[in-house]
């Protein structure tokens, strides 16, 4: 039995697509195709999947909008990318790209994705209740986190906490967005009012408050990984 493919680093994954119109967003790649109409976009969604045949199953999600159709890839098995997902957005890439259904540019800065982080001091004692009550299921490949197996609710990660905090919050949003879009996200933020808490781990995440202390993260997936710091040129070389 052959070996199941090795999941890439977070520098590996985005730097294979980069010049192609996806981007990493917690452990997938997404990108959005504007539409004029959903029966556009259920042309192409429909030469989509016949090119990509059954190897789709496994990797594909799509999400078909009136004015977009969005498309995520990741193992779903392992909830990781590997090199077959690069090669899928590839030819993904080249199906919308023809010229028989030209779409332009993809609006990979339109993508985003949200989690809700709840810190705990025992994360085993609360997670089972935040599963039971949303109907959540571990998410493959990181039994900590909880995913809604429909794919329509936000993504419950738990925050290990070391002492109890009764003064402040213990849920706060994660914004997980395109790693060139985070600057101004957080500029955006600032601007209508909010605080910036911390920037120390930045550019994995700025923490940022609203007006009256209430606090989100604006994520992105740089600077998460060691192996990413000083990694190697890409196991897949990007396109172009």
């Amino acid at each position: 039995m052959d070996d199941p493919p090795q999941a890439l680093t977070r520098t590996q994954a985005q730097e294979a697509v980069e010049g192609i119109g996806w981007r990493l967003l917690l452990g997938e790649l997404v990108t959005a195709v504007p539409l004029d109409s959903l029966a556009e976009g259920a042309g192409l969604l429909a030469a989509v999947t016949a090119d990509l045949g059954a190897q789709g199953d496994a990797h594909l999600r799509a999400d078909l909008r009136p004015d977009h159709l969005r498309l995520t890839l990741q193992d779903r098995s392992r909830g990781a990318v590997t090199a077959a997902d690069v090669d899928l957005a590839r030819r993904i890439t080249a199906v919308l790209d023809r010229p028989v259904a030209p779409v332009g540019d993809r609006r990979v800065g339109d993508a985003q994705e949200l989690e809700i982080a709840v810190d705990a001091l025992d994360i085993p004692a609360v997670r089972p209740f935040w599963a039971a009550v949303l109907a959540m299921v571990p998410q493959p490949g990181d039994d900590e986190a909880l995913v809604d197996p429909a794919g329509r609710l936000p993504a419950v990660w738990f925050q290990q906490m070391d002492a109890a905090r009764p003064q402040r919050n213990r849920i706060h949003l994660d914004i997980t967005v395109p790693h060139d879009v985070a600057d101004a996200r957080v500029a955006a933020a600032l601007a209508a009012g909010g605080t910036l808490l911390s920037d120390d781990e930045a550019r994995a995440f700025w923490v940022l408050a609203d007006p009256e202390g209430n606090e989100v993260c604006v994520c992105t997936w740089q600077d998460r990984d060691a192996q990413d710091r000083d990694a190697p040129s890409p196991a897949v070389s990007p396109a172009g």
